[in-house]
């Protein structure tokens, strides 16, 4: 069997980026959604360019630099919070996304009750949660806790020990980085785990043993 013609070729190419698109709208994960998409691009590119179908082709131009950009940002994602640890490096992350604010010795950064907003990442300084007692220093989140609370508002005052600088990172873009990387969410759930069971709940203190001895490391 001979090779295909040149017209039978280029249309496979056609039928190839179709299905990439098919394929790139059913990926429920980021990675794969980005890598299907681009490679949906290529060959609409390379199918345009030999139909000179100008249209197909100035829009794929503008979509494959899109693609690759998003790419690259779900790989930086995966590369800062792939491997948990108890370190709380791993929520550096967060300075890409979110916006820089300082705060005085004594400031208040919300008081209990307020509407949740945001999420925060200690950059420098010190916070106390008051109502809880613990001191967080640079490196640490806080205000994650209520955003897994039906009431939606703060449970705690936080107030700054000495001059701060924070990253606040809204709602929004919190949302966008647990989409895109679920591992940052199960970050923050053990965040939350061990400041409860540092808090002194037994019953959660020894359900964390458990599954840290369940776990390999």
């Amino acid at each position: 069997m001979g090779d295909l013609p040149p017209f039978d070729m280029i249309e496979a190419i056609g039928w190839a980026a179709s299905a990439f698109t098919v394929v790139t709208y059913a990926m429920n994960t980021m990675l794969l959604l980005r890598v299907f998409a681009i490679a949906s691009t290529v060959c609409f590119l390379t199918y345009g360019i030999a139909l000179q179908v100008w249209p197909l082709v100035v829009m794929e131009v503008v979509l494959l630099p899109i693609n690759l950009y998003r790419f690259w940002q779900v790989l930086s994602l995966r590369r800062g919070i792939q491997k948990p640890t108890n370190s709380t490096s791993q929520f550096d992350v967060i300075k890409r996304y979110g916006k820089l604010q300082t705060a005085a010795a004594q400031e208040i950064i919300f008081r209990r009750g307020d509407p949740v907003e945001s999420l925060y990442y200690l950059a420098e300084g010190q916070v106390v949660i008051e109502d809880l007692g613990i001191t967080l220093s640079a490196g640490e989140i806080f205000g994650e806790i209520a955003f897994f609370t039906d009431a939606a508002t703060r449970m705690a005052t936080v107030r700054c020990v000495a001059p701060a600088r924070v990253y606040v990172l809204d709602k929004k873009r919190f949302m966008r980085l647990q989409f895109e990387d679920p591992s940052f969410g199960l970050s923050v759930m053990r965040t939350i785990t061990r400041r409860l069971m540092e808090n002194g709940d037994p019953l959660l203190s020894t359900t964390f043993d458990a599954s840290e001895q369940a776990v390999p490391s």
